[in-house]
This record gives C-alpha cells, sequence and structure tokens, in this order.
C-alpha cells in the first residue's frame, strides 16, 4: 500500500470510530472493529447504571416514554436507551424487531431480553423486555416492586423466555 492510501484509510478508520461506527472499520484481514465493541460495552454498562437510578420507580402499564414518575417495561428501556441517543420503539412486541438476534450464551450487558405471557412452550408472543445487567441478571419493571433487578435463569423469567436482541 503506497504511503498516500495508508494515510486515508487511517484517515477513515479514525473518524468512523470517532463517530460510531467502528463496525466499517474492516480494512482488510486481521482487522476488527475494537473501538466499536468497547464503546458498546460501555454504553450498555452506562444505560444499566442509569437505569438502576430508578430501582422501586412504580409501575404502570402504559406509562409515558418520556416521564420517570412511572414506567411499564418497554417505556423503561425507550426511556434509559433514549438517554444515550438510542431510539427505540414503544413496545415490547417492535422493540423485539429491532437490532440483531443474539443468543442467551452470548448476552452482554445492554442486550433487550424478552418473554412471553406463558411458558416457551406455550406462548411465543412477546408480553414483556428488560435489559440484560450481567452475571445472569436483567434490569426491568413490572407489578410490585416497579423497577427491579432479577435473575434471568430462575422461576418465571427462566420459564417465559423467548429471545435477546442487540441494539448497541
Amino acid at each position: 500500500m503506497k504511503k498516500h492510501q495508508w494515510f486515508k484509510q487511517a484517515i477513515v478508520v479514525g473518524m468512523c470510530t470517532t463517530i460510531g461506527l467502528g463496525t466499517l472499520m474492516a480494512t482488510g484481514a486481521g482487522t476488527a472493529p475494537v473501538a466499536a465493541a468497547t464503546v458498546s460495552s460501555e454504553t450498555g454498562q452506562s444505560i444499566v447504571n442509569f437505569g438502576k437510578k430508578y430501582l422501586g420507580v412504580r409501575y404502570e402499564f402504559g406509562a409515558s416514554a418520556s416521564s420517570s414518575k412511572s414506567f411499564d417495561c418497554s417505556s423503561f428501556t425507550k426511556f434509559i436507551f433514549a438517554k444515550y441517543g438510542i431510539d427505540l420503539p414503544r413496545t415490547s412486541v417492535a422493540q423485539s424487531k429491532v437490532g440483531t438476534s443474539v443468543s442467551k450464551a452470548n448476552l452482554k450487558v445492554g442486550d433487550l431480553v424478552f418473554f412471553s405471557s406463558g411458558s416457551r412452550a406455550t406462548g411465543s408472543n412477546v408480553t414483556h423486555v428488560a435489559v440484560y445487567a450481567g452475571n445472569g441478571k436483567i434490569l426491568h419493571t413490572y407489578g410490585s416492586p416497579g423497577v427491579t433487578i432479577s435473575d434471568l435463569n430462575s422461576g418465571n423469567w427462566k420459564k417465559t423466555y423467548l429471545k435477546a436482541r442487540r441494539v448497541l
């Protein structure tokens, strides 16, 4: 590669990383979008940390996504992601269709996790959304206690888990 071509390529890669387009950094063999992965994981952790500030805020079905006085599951995810410039749709069903699919085994902090109203065997309709908070935990809101942290791999959450989507 000629010197001026390398310089132009370096500028493009730097600009893509700066504006959050790290996945466009694939410039040849052995080049990986490391900057994008770091930004995504940092953003995911920031979203979870921001969401934790609302622990205990009451649940209200149909709550506004622009208020923090009460939340339903999808208004909560929409609200906390918006703080970091990610505009999610308003409903859990619509949120379940954005981003890319990710397996339960490959969840990263900040991934959206979806549940059905029944067990996987009896229902495939999305009725609930949460944010993966790491270490097998989800951050979400429902009934009482409102915004809370739950164990993804136990009880109702294990039984009704459907899928996950990565939007970061």
